[in-house]
């Protein structure tokens, strides 16, 4: 991820980056590699635990990152000096969010632990009006519920009413609190602390600055990693399969989404870039029905529409 701002240290106003193709591009980018990532991991989940899955893709991460972010390993004084934002950001980015995911998974539903996942608009609105005072505009609102009823659609496979049969179990909470951190680690993304913003910042690119992340959040990945498998009998099953899911998952859901990601997020704001992961159930879906060779269905189109125009009511001046 890459901070570069302004000497202004304000709140930027909700209204002030307008929407452009390369930006919606940038942004969409991540959900449909997440999506991919979400559809990887439930076809091995057999062969491999879930949060030793998360422990062994940040770890490839890290080890195809490193040649990319040399000078910061080379000099670890910069790191040192902030090192409890960044032990925040890697905990919260790289130790939680997927790790709280793939734990809700045991005792959740998926229909659950998306639905969960798509209230995510909600919480970056709220982070950001209760902790930095960016308050939400109506038409940011109406943007939400435009794409929360998009998201509903494909859950409910067209027929809305399905929804009133969920059942929330303790794996729901696991999944809440997962949101709650990627929202509270995309505004830290947009809002980091003065030693982090203009001159006070060393100068990491976007690969220096997620590798800083990374040496942090993997302890606490390989912690929780450590936990499950004192807790849990499953074992590790090695096949070619399995190799070619980790690479997947550590290049395209890890470095390339969270390089868009970053950029995203510090162009557009993080309650924009909110709306855009709405998007990843809509990809997962799609690329569920590919794999069963299923073709999408009418309500398919329908939650993009809903989802795009939640995006555009949200972005309009």
């Amino acid at each position: 991820m890459e901070f570069r701002y302004r000497a202004s240290l304000a709140p930027l106003p909700p209204d002030l980056m307008q929407l452009t193709p390369r930006l919606a591009l940038m942004l969409t980018l991540p959900p449909l590699l997440w999506a991919g990532n979400a559809v990887v991991g439930r076809l091995v989940a057999g062969a491999v635990p879930p949060l030793l899955l998360n422990a062994m893709r940040w770890t490839l991460a890290g080890l195809l990152l490193a040649p990319l972010a040399r000078p910061l390993l080379q000099d670890l004084t910069p790191l040192r000096q902030r090192w409890r934002y960044l032990a925040v950001v890697g905990l919260l980015g790289i130790g939680c969010y997927n790790a709280l995911q793939y734990q809700a998974l045991h005792s959740s539903s998926a229909l659950n632990v998306t639905l969960i996942a798509a209230s995510l608009p909600v919480w970056m609105l709220s982070v950001g009006a209760l902790f930095y005072r960016v308050m939400p505009a109506r038409r940011q609102l109406l943007g939400a519920l435009f794409s929360l009823a998009g998201v509903a659609l494909v859950l409910a496979r067209g027929d809305l009413r399905s929804l009133a049969a969920v059942h929330f179990v303790p794996g729901d909470l696991l999944m809440l609190l997962a949101v709650q951190a990627w929202a509270v680690y995309s505004w830290l993304l947009a809002r980091p602390p003065a030693h982090m913003q203009g001159e006070a910042r060393p100068p990491w690119d976007w690969a220096q600055m997620l590798m800083a992340q990374l040496l942090f959040g993997l302890s606490f990945a390989w912690g929780m990693a450590g936990a499950e498998q004192a807790w849990t009998s499953q074992t590790l099953q090695w096949s070619a399969g399995l190799v070619a899911a980790l690479v997947y998952v550590a290049v395209g859901p890890s470095l390339i989404a969270y390089r868009a990601w970053g950029l995203g997020v510090a162009q557009a704001g993080p309650a924009m870039a909110a709306f855009f992961g709405n998007l990843t159930p809509v990809f997962a879906a799609l690329m569920s029905a590919a794999l069963l060779g299923e073709w999408p269905r009418w309500f398919h189109g329908a939650a993009f529409v809903l989802i795009a125009a939640g995006i555009l009511v949200s972005s309009r001046r």
